[in-house]
């Protein structure tokens, strides 16, 4: 899902660049009308950490190995906040890990950070479907656990198909992009039936953490 330095075009890095810079700018302006935004501060912090060690988690999909992304879950959980967490997550897994890139730190941030913002909205469904309901707050968590790493694939793909080097043999890297795609589906259903469990056991014991 890290697309890493060396990839992309400058012109592609310089955009994902400033689309996340826009993106936490919209992010944080929104965390600002809060009315204590400092609140959320020590989830977003406990998230961003589970964010960072995430990546670590490969799960074997023959013909490729994927990893747990949990953008969506951060969206659901964390809101507005899920943008600024997601870039900081990414800058530490590229500094200390060299899981993706700095060049390219803005399109993974882009990426990742953005649809977890679609999956919030997504998640805040629930409040005009089934306020209450248990089975649509299930409902909403998986969708949006599982729409946003499925977002995020879709980009990622969208991203490395059209902008394959020419000096590379192109049948084999759209091979290769193919086969990447098609192993992240399970990934997107197993990351939303454990957003769809995580919230609906926030929702039991802590049904604050999800007002947001």
């Amino acid at each position: 899902m890290h697309i890493p330095d060396g990839i992309l075009p400058a012109t592609v890095c310089l955009g994902g660049y400033a689309t996340a810079g826009a993106a936490t700018w919209y992010a944080l302006r929104k965390i600002s009308r809060q009315g204590n935004p400092r609140e959320g501060i020590p989830k977003a912090s406990l998230l961003t950490a589970a964010f960072l060690v995430a990546s670590w988690i490969h799960i074997p999909i023959p013909p490729a190995s994927v990893h747990l992304v949990l953008n969506g879950l951060l969206g659901a959980v964390l809101g507005y906040f899920a943008m600024p967490a997601i870039l900081i997550g990414l800058f530490f897994q590229a500094v200390l890990f060299q899981h993706g890139g700095l060049t390219t730190l803005g399109v993974n941030a882009t990426v990742m950070g953005v649809t977890a913002l679609l999956a919030h909205q997504i998640f805040q469904l629930r409040k005009v479907i089934g306020a209450g309901n248990r089975t649509v707050l299930a409902v909403c968590g998986f969708i949006a656990g599982a729409g946003g790493i499925a977002l995020a694939t879709v980009a990622v793909f969208t991203i490395l198909f059209s902008t394959i080097p020419a000096h590379l043999d192109v049948q084999a890297e759209r091979a290769s992009i193919y086969a990447l795609t098609l192993a992240h589906v399970p990934l997107a259903i197993i990351e939303g039936i454990f957003t769809a469990m995580l919230v609906l056991f926030l929702q039991k014991v802590k049904p604050d953490v999800l007002e947001g």
